[in-house]
């Protein structure tokens, strides 16, 4: 089997994260492979924000909690945090940011860097506190959070992967 079918079965969602942040070469790699997802039309409709200061990392993930209705952190201690949205006005945009995550992860697994697909970006970008962090940075336009992706170093090897189901596929 080729390395990319291996890293395809092989990636799991991390629960737990080291606190050590990754190599910056690694972090380079792992967004130049988002950058590089399947778009309608080769419109690149999706955009990566990459948050590694502590600070913001900590204000973002209290956020999603709040969101969420919890009082935890909902990206598992990861000290990096790849947040993707995409243009609203591209038809395909949920799709084409759906594939820079994917592209992410995989990426992610490729160099032993763990990673877990986090959801409420949506809820967080449509808010006030969303709104302000893409002012800040100076985007326009409607953006919509389609997912974070947590990386990190994981506590503890990843778990087997459960069995595939029956009638996953069919042929015709």
């Amino acid at each position: 089997m080729n390395d990319t079918l291996k890293v395809l079965e092989n990636r799991r969602s991390c629960r737990a994260f080291k606190p050590d942040m990754i190599k910056k070469e690694e972090l380079d790699a792992i967004l130049r492979a988002g950058t590089y997802a399947p778009t309608g039309m080769g419109k690149q409709a999706p955009i990566i924000i990459a948050v590694t200061d502590k600070e913001m990392r900590d204000k973002i993930s209290a956020e999603n909690a709040k969101i969420m209705g919890v009082n935890i952190d909902p990206f598992y201690g990861a000290p990096v945090i790849l947040i993707v949205l995409a243009n609203k006005a591209v038809p395909t945009y949920l799709y084409d940011g759906s594939l820079v995550m994917g592209n992410l992860m995989n990426a992610a697994e490729s160099l032993g860097v763990a990673n877990i697909w986090i959801h409420r970006a949506k809820e967080e970008f449509s808010s006030d506190f969303g709104k302000q962090i893409l002012a800040d940075l100076g985007i326009e336009g409607e953006y919509e959070g389609i997912g974070h992706c947590a990386l990190g170093y994981a506590v503890a090897p990843a778990k087997e992967p459960v069995a595939r189901k029956e009638n996953y596929i069919y042929y015709i």
